[in-house]
């Protein structure tokens, strides 16, 4: 059982924003520790139902009323500081603990808190150790970014030390947690809109390495070169894996790929054979993340046959490039991608698959993004054959950029290749129902809205 003392002078906690991925795994983990858990949500969801079942109280709108009698209030960075709930508990001196501060404090009541990090890959391997872990029933707590049908949620509240979180760089959340292990996959130009250039954020993974414990582990990616500059500064022990890097412990070789795009090959610990994977998830950038989930995994002495069993078993977590049904014969497919390195990697992955023609429906998620990386990401749509651009989905912004997703339009077609913008998703859901041929492949791409085209669109 996880030691929960520097928890326990808060036995009343008030969550707000509960309906949010992470936080209401925090809650259901809090309510089963003990804890008397309530929360508000600005709108009702399935994952609100979930909670309600696990005797979580959760009020639907935001009254100031609703912190009365909590020993703290934590509350997303979304949540504006002017929150009549934050503003209340803040009057009656009631101690207020943003989300990643809060998950920081848990991770500390576990002797094995296993961080996955980097900027590409971190559900898809946080769901893929998490499911090794299961497997060799050692029973681990999980917070992992997505729905994980193998968990029938996005997290699982275990009784073991063990700890897996998916474990996000942006706005340097990462820096306060307490990791036992950690897996860094790469380390990318993102989150620009808080980090201002690429230095301050490979200063941010540094500064994370430097979190680790000399009896801990740092798996990174050999084949990222910015990875290779962080064993220097922890004195924890590091394994390394790669494809194209030969100095390294664990190693894929022989890559190759079914009629679906599904890639299988062989791994090598130390050069010697370790076995045979075969994966039902695309692309070459999910065989880097599998050696990532092995190194970790052998490292806490898990069976070859368990973690073997369990990668065989995956098909995705929800969102990564997931099968939505069919229009016109062609398949609609639909992936959280937001980034341009992501976006290639999708649009390589699609290479492996037989079908007639590529159809993607690109969302641009932030105005920050889209601006900064604006030719990046028109290079990495040049791999489809038709290109749609919808409206860029604001998040958390404001558009001080002076961007729009015409300017995108034209980067592209700049580029020699013909773009559309249609800035609704109904419009683009007609246009693709119109055009749209047999065997063709559709695909719904960015971290939005755009996810509900899929559903428009299926034939029932």
């Amino acid at each position: 059982m996880p030691n929960i003392s520097n928890l326990t002078k808060y036995k009343n906690i008030h969550m707000i924003g509960i309906g949010g991925i992470s936080m209401s795994g925090i809650a259901e983990i809090l309510a089963n520790l003990g804890f008397s858990v309530t929360g508000s949500n600005n709108v009702d969801s399935e994952i609100l139902h979930t909670l309600r079942k696990a005797g979580i109280k959760v009020f639907i709108g935001h009254n100031a009323q609703n912190v009365v009698g909590s020993d703290c209030v934590v509350y997303t960075a979304a949540i504006p500081q002017n929150n009549v709930e934050l503003v209340h508990a803040k009057e009656l001196g009631i101690p207020t603990i943003e989300r990643s501060d809060f998950l920081g404090e848990l991770t500390r009541c576990y002797k094995n808190t296993i961080a996955i990090s980097g900027t590409h890959g971190k559900t898809t391997t946080t769901s893929l150790v998490s499911l090794c872990f299961l497997e060799a029933k050692k029973d681990p707590s999980i917070q992992v970014g997505a729905i994980l049908e193998e968990l029938n949620g996005n997290y699982r509240v275990g009784n073991s030390e063990n700890f897996i979180i998916e474990a996000c760089e942006y706005v340097e959340s990462f820096l306060k947690f307490s990791p036992k292990s950690e897996i860094i996959l790469n380390i990318d130009n993102d989150h620009l809109d808080y980090y201002k250039n690429f230095e301050n954020i490979k200063k941010a993974f540094i500064k994370y390495v430097k979190l680790l414990p000399d009896d801990g582990h740092l798996i990174i990616n050999a084949d990222d070169l910015n990875c290779l500059d962080l064993p220097v500064y922890t004195k924890a022990s590091t394994i390394k894996y790669g494809i194209e890097n030969e100095d390294v412990d664990f190693q894929a070789k022989n890559i190759q790929f079914d009629e679906d795009g599904f890639p299988e090959f062989d791994v090598y610990k130390y050069n010697e054979f370790y076995g045979h994977i075969k994966l039902s998830i695309l692309g070459k950038h999910n065989v880097l993340n599998v050696l990532a989930c092995i190194a970790l995994c052998d490292t806490y002495e898990i069976s070859k046959t368990d973690i073997i069993n369990a990668i065989s078993k995956f098909k995705g977590a929800d969102r990564r490039f997931e099968y939505k049904g069919n229009v016109n014969g062609a398949k609609i497919f639909d992936d959280y991608g937001h980034h341009p390195t992501e976006v290639f990697a999708t649009a390589k992955a699609l290479e492996n698959k037989k079908y007639n023609e590529s159809w993607v429906v690109f969302q641009p998620h932030t105005y920050s993004r889209t601006f900064n990386l604006l030719n990046d990401f028109a290079h990495s749509l040049l791999e489809f054959d038709h290109i749609i651009i919808t409206d860029i989905y604001a998040a958390r912004e404001t558009n001080t950029y002076n961007i729009s997703s015409k300017d995108l339009v034209d980067e592209i077609n700049k580029l020699g290749k013909e773009a559309i913008y249609i800035p609704l998703l109904e419009d683009c859901a007609s246009y693709l129902k119109n055009n749209v041929k047999q065997n063709d492949i559709v695909l719904t791409l960015g971290a939005g809205t755009v996810t509900n085209i899929g559903p428009m669109i299926a034939e029932k």
